[in-house]
């Protein structure tokens, strides 16, 4: 039997409720206890532990009696029922799950979920940011050329259609920040008139008032982030937790923990101020898009 995967608005009615059980200062089994004691039959301890971390779901009539239990507002009480309705609700990427790995799709659905979206691109162009032919470069060498051309077409199709986030998305479009190492910028993929087109791709992308970039040049020295690529995810309820994203060969890994997402937040406002401004970072794009040798806004040349 297959692994149960939650939602991500799985994930975020489980820590809500997590949360409120936590306010209320009961512990799992005086929780438990409080509902067997008013007619909860149904409860037992481990299915209150499996709801909070969401392996297992939960039903509108089971959410009531918690909101009963914590002493939730009428408001909070129709905001969760109103969550726990659509909780089970996939998207567009589950028609790709025979393509991409767990890891991608959840990042996807987060993304999907997200108000905002900060990120520094060390050595690639964010995935969001990208053409259709960039993309196919970075994602046939990314696969070692083992798979078949049609999975990388496929691939290159679901990052084309995670885009609309910027442009289609209701009731409002992601809003993008992205940091970009002049490293990311200067790195050829595919060919000279590959990047020429990205460079026009992305100050046409600049001009919407959801996108901003900034780029970080060689001359900024030692910076922040030595690490490397991260992405840091805002959301729009206020209950969810900001989750910081990084990406590796194999796997991927997710922050969540408070005081080390305040850590990331703290590097990329130090990014963005050791980064070119708005103005010169386009122009610094747009002097690569008419020649590469031309974009040296901001960098040390050695006499």
């Amino acid at each position: 039997m297959p692994e149960r995967r939650p939602t991500i608005r799985e994930r975020k009615l489980a820590a809500e409720l997590r949360r409120l059980r936590e306010r209320s200062t009961k512990r799992l089994d005086q929780a438990v206890s409080d509902l067997q004691a008013h007619g909860g039959g149904r409860w037992s301890t481990p299915k209150l532990s499996r709801i909070e971390t969401a392996a297992q779901g939960i039903k509108t009539s089971d959410v009531n009696q918690l909101c009963d239990l914590y002493h939730v507002t009428p408001e909070k009480r129709e905001a969760l029922l109103a969550l726990t309705r659509t909780a089970r609700q996939r998207g567009w990427w589950d028609a790709y799950a025979d393509t991409i790995h767990t890891d991608y799709a959840a990042y996807i659905e987060l993304e999907a979920e997200a108000k905002s979206l900060r990120c520094y691109d060390a050595l690639i162009l964010n995935g969001l940011l990208q053409t259709t032919e960039y993309a196919h470069e970075v994602i046939r060498v990314g696969l070692m050329q083992f798979a078949p051309a049609a999975e990388v077409d496929r691939r290159v199709e679901i990052r084309t259609t995670r885009q609309s986030l910027l442009h289609t998305r209701e009731p409002a479009p992601l809003r993008i920040w992205s940091i970009i190492d002049e490293a990311a910028l200067r790195r050829v993929i595919g060919s000279s008139a590959t990047m020429a087109r990205q460079y026009r791709h992305l100050l046409e992308l600049a001009e919407r008032p959801n996108i901003m970039l900034q780029v970080l040049p060689f001359a900024a020295g030692a910076h922040a982030a030595p690490t490397g690529t991260f992405a840091h995810m805002d959301f729009p309820e206020h209950h969810t937790p900001e989750i910081v994203y990084l990406d590796g060969l194999t796997s991927a890994l997710y922050i969540e923990d408070d005081h080390q997402v305040h850590t990331y937040s703290l590097a990329f406002n130090q990014l963005a101020m050791a980064a070119l401004g708005v103005d010169e970072s386009l122009s610094m794009i747009s002097a690569l898009a008419t020649d590469p040798q031309l974009g040296h806004i901001g960098v040390n040349d050695p006499k």
